[in-house]
């Protein structure tokens, strides 16, 4: 059986349903701090919290447990530069209090979601997994710390990871079962879209000087489907003896701002309005991911490429949430 923490959020629910249908067992362990009891269509279903190590053997001591994949992190940049102590208890602390009870129950294969944001502002493009890793805020650093931590228990414990590192996920499920539902909501396709649906006025765009080819921010767009594939790729190599790796989750291609507006008003048919705005801190001009270690390593290959193919799911998802 495998355990998917934070498998009621966005991407633990895509991965959730993508291990079902290869015919894997999972069990689910989320607090629903931010994840949604409803997004949980597959497997079984346990409520508990990581900062509670009883909570977490009682899964343990329930169920055969093979292998976990991990995806219960709060996620927002922003709020853990204000309030970095959430961050580090819950991201950092409690993914310790996870791996100390597998360790107990001799659990060693660890699938792990960590993040572009590990290293920092780039010095070039596209980011490779041997680019420095420098992270500027306490996301990424909580992210990083999880990974050294990772390094020595591997050595010392002979536990087995695969930290994949992902850019910015995007999309729903084709099928429309689950996908993206954030509150609040910071990412730039669901808010474009409820820009279109008449949610909310207009689409802002921070900042058009930036040194790329139309003046605002570009970015590597990864469909939520593909992650899941990754996934479970990551799974099945650590299955077959592979040593512990980092893999970047990337298009390989990056999309300004305002592409990814154009293509939304292409797919939605509405005007969306857009309005300029100043830069924000701390958003550099390009993040693009290389994806050629997973793409050798792991034979893993974006399905949803092409940002129309994106938008359309999660143009689909969106009319379905707001019915």
């Amino acid at each position: 059986m495998i355990l998917i923490v934070g498998g009621a959020g966005y991407i633990g629910s895509h991965v959730n349903k993508e291990l079902n249908k290869r015919g894997y067992e999972t069990v689910v362990f989320d607090n629903l701090s931010y994840g949604h009891e409803d997004f949980v269509k597959w497997g079984v279903f346990e409520r508990g919290d990581l900062g509670s190590l009883d909570e977490i053997r009682e899964v343990f001591s329930k169920y055969s447990i093979e292998a976990v994949m991990h995806f219960a992190a709060f996620t927002y940049v922003g709020e853990s530069v204000e309030d970095p102590q959430k961050y580090y208890l819950n991201n950092l602390c409690n993914t310790l209090n996870l791996l100390q009870v597998m360790l107990e129950f001799s659990v060693k294969k660890f699938v792990f979601s960590s993040t572009c944001a590990t290293y920092g502002n780039p010095i070039e493009i596209p980011i490779t997994e041997e680019h420095p890793q420098d992270p500027i805020n306490p996301y990424g650093k909580g992210k990083f710390m999880v990974e050294k931590v990772l390094e020595d228990y591997s050595r010392a414990y002979d536990l087995r990871y695969a930290s994949l590192r992902y850019f910015n996920a995007a999309g729903a499920d084709p099928d429309g079962e689950v996908g993206e539902l954030h509150d609040p909501e910071t990412h730039l396709i669901p808010l474009i879209l409820d820009a279109a649906a008449g949610e909310r006025e207009d689409i802002k765009i921070f900042g058009t000087d930036y040194d790329t080819p139309d003046g605002t921010c570009v970015r590597d767009y990864i469909h939520v489907t593909d992650l899941a594939d990754a996934h479970i790729r990551a799974l099945e190599y650590l299955k077959n003896g592979g040593a512990s790796e980092f893999f970047n989750l990337g298009n390989g291609n990056g999309f300004s701002v305002r592409e990814v507006i154009d293509v939304s008003r292409k797919v939605t048919g509405k005007t969306i309005k857009a309005v300029e705005d100043e830069r924000r801190p701390g958003d550099p001009p390009v993040l693009v991911g290389s994806s050629k270690k997973a793409q050798e390593i792991l034979g893993w290959k974006p399905e949803y490429a092409d940002l129309h193919k994106i938008v359309e799911t999660a143009w689909k998802w969106h009319q379905k949430k707001l019915k």
